[in-house]
């Protein structure tokens, strides 16, 4: 069990409103979700944080760096992390260690009935770094998103620590309980709860009344969490009231590797019903990022050039009528073969490819990791830094 940072003095607990309500220069920080591939989104954090403390001379913490802090499933762990006040490297090492315990069979396990892994396990890992918080903890250095999906009544969820936000507080009535009562542990643990390979997370909502369930919150339509956190911030409905302006606002974006999840004829004659229909969802939030990815890169003044397709390009030169909106910056790595080799310098054969791409195979984060690792420094340079 690893003890989070905590620092209880007044600055501590005034951080979060610092970042969410203090003036200047805002920085949002969104990482996407993807199961182990996580550590490939922890390469470009650790090349960033290294090279921010480079530029200032002296160690940073991101949380110290940047005003709110958001991520989808995996990305959520690494989130709250950061948020927390862990390293990236801190961040790194615990999910070296934590992915062989995660993502391994139970002895016993109806295939179809029950889920593929143990939610236990999982559970157990993200309660020995959170303990009992909850989402108004002190400990959270700076604004927190995290994504969910409520899945018995459906509804795309995304929980802050903003402290004005709509249902942060109970009612006097008590027709609910307020979001800052929510265990943090819970919030996380939903958030990585992908069906199949994880039960969903029961939080309650209302006192007496059943608790909710919540699923992973790559199935809503924010498994690259950018666009919903920049809603977060500058939507007057939140209460946070940004000001847009790519003088004013910088939005860093990192992926956990993207490919084209593809289905041929073979595999439709093949596969069942649920091979199927797990593709086809897979594609669905493959697409959903290539979405918010040309929203994000077309509002917002590119410094990273990140195509879309072969078509679009990369949107770097294409500004809205409305003007930039925002710096935007994009990281991530192609889990592509020729990509891989054209850019990285990293052959990869085709069942490596398959392997690589799988998000419950702990046995392939050493790869991925430095697949990160050549990409980060290949895409993030000390000029993103001037511009972040």
């Amino acid at each position: 069990m690893i003890a989070a940072p905590t620092n209880q003095d007044a600055n501590a607990i005034c951080a979060r409103d610092r970042h969410l309500f203090g003036p200047g220069r805002k920085r949002i920080l969104s990482i996407d979700g993807g199961g182990v591939r996580g550590v490939i989104a922890l390469a470009f954090v650790e090349r960033f944080e290294a090279l921010l403390a480079e530029k200032e001379g002296r160690a940073i913490r991101l949380c110290d760096y940047f005003d709110f802090i958001g991520g989808t499933s995996t990305g959520a762990i690494v989130a709250t992390g950061l948020a927390l006040g862990y390293s990236a490297a801190e961040i790194r090492d615990f999910y070296f260690r934590l992915a062989p315990r995660i993502f391994r069979k139970p002895f016993f396990r109806l295939p179809f009935w029950q889920a593929k892994f143990d939610a236990e396990a999982l559970r157990r890992e993200i309660t020995g770094i959170l303990g009992d918080r909850g989402l108004d903890s002190t400990d959270l250095q700076t604004g927190l998103g995290v994504m969910l999906k409520r899945i018995d009544a459906g509804g795309a969820w995304i929980l802050t620590n903003n402290p004005r936000s709509k249902y942060w507080d109970a009612p006097s009535g008590g027709s609910f309980i307020g979001n800052r009562h929510y265990s943090l542990a819970n919030i996380v643990r939903a958030s990585t709860a992908a069906p199949h390979y994880f039960n969903p997370q029961e939080i309650p909502i209302v006192e007496g009344a059943p608790p909710a369930l919540f699923v992973d919150g790559g199935l809503t339509p924010h498994n690259d969490p950018s666009l919903a956190l920049l809603l977060a911030t500058v939507m007057p409905c939140h209460g946070i009231g940004w000001s847009l302006g790519a003088d004013k606002l910088t939005v860093v974006s990192v992926g956990t590797g993207s490919y084209r999840v593809r289905l041929n004829a073979r595999d439709l004659r093949r596969g069942s019903s649920v091979t199927i229909a797990l593709r086809a969802l897979m594609q669905q939030i493959s697409e959903n990022q290539q979405l918010t990815l040309s929203l994000m890169s077309w509002m917002g003044a590119g410094g990273s050039r990140w195509p879309i397709n072969s078509e679009i390009g990369d949107l770097v030169e294409a500004e809205p009528p409305f003007g930039a909106q925002f710096r935007f910056l994009r990281y991530d790595a192609k889990l592509e073969a020729d990509w891989l080799d054209d850019t990285l310098g990293v052959s990869l054969t085709s069942r490596e490819i398959a392997r690589i791409r799988r998000f419950d195979d702990p046995g392939a984060i050493a790869l991925l990791y430095d697949i990160g690792v050549r990409a980060a420094n290949v895409q993030i340079t000390k000029a993103d830094m001037e511009s972040a």
